[in-house]
């Protein structure tokens, strides 16, 4: 029974410490509300987040948004603690979690560059995601590639030609049948995405549309540092 104890105790002291921090950095009113409840941020409690997602979110914010990045404000213990403290409120529990991935400091600046607010709809995570930060509009990222001349000449197979009321569109389709066509319209930044009517719309293999219009924001030293954060991320 010494043993039990001895090994509940600390567990229960760890979770007090996560809940403690959560309340003096996330339930102040404005953000979250007590217990993970809604404030003036959505609540957290009972959402059915997934702990790789609570890890990520916590310690690198949400770019664009008011939640802040407590990677570099909280030591590694008590973001693991308050990790720990939201999973459970989201029926998560029985494990406190890996404390968020440590990157290289060029790493480090292309997580930064990836999602960078002041680059506006010219930034990759306007039709990429990776770790839960940014848009899923392309498929997910399989092959890195190797280096930033690579990453410019990057082939787009799935980008199509759409034909819809006489104009000619670069597309990416998501779902075609008897009920019609989704599409994601590449002309203009961020995609628009776009239900079509059976019949309004001739889609054709190929076209014009090429992935380096899409990052034109970026300099070579700063593609090479996004890709850096691509290998250590994926």
């Amino acid at each position: 029974m010494k043993l039990a104890l001895s090994i509940l105790i600390p567990a229960f002291a760890f979770a007090q410490q996560g809940e403690k921090i959560f309340n003096q950095t996330c339930a102040t009113g404005y953000c979250h509300g007590s217990k993970g409840t809604t404030g003036g941020a959505p609540r957290l409690a009972a959402r059915g987040f997934n702990r790789a997602y609570i890890d990520t979110t916590i310690a690198r914010g949400i770019p664009g948004t008011a939640m802040p990045a407590f990677g570099s404000t909280l030591s590694p213990g008590d973001l693991t603690a308050v990790a720990g403290y939201v999973a459970a409120l989201n029926g998560i529990s029985g494990s406190a979690g890996a404390p968020p991935k440590a990157f290289s400091p060029e790493a480090s600046r292309g997580r930064e560059l990836f999602s960078e607010a002041a680059r506006g709809f010219g930034r990759c995570a306007t039709c990429h995601e990776v770790n839960g930060i940014g848009i899923p509009v392309a498929t997910p990222i399989a092959v890195v590639p190797p280096n930033v001349a690579s990453l410019r000449s990057l082939e787009t197979p799935h980008v199509r030609t759409a034909v819809v009321d006489g104009e000619t569109i670069p597309a990416l389709v998501i779902g075609e049948g008897k009920r019609g066509t989704v599409l994601y319209d590449l002309t203009s930044a961020p995609p628009v995405q776009r239900s079509l009517e059976p019949g309004t719309v001739k889609i054709a293999e190929g076209g014009s549309w090429r992935h380096a219009s899409a990052i034109t924001s970026y300099n070579d030293a700063e593609l090479s540092a996004i890709l850096a954060y691509l290998r250590a991320a994926t």
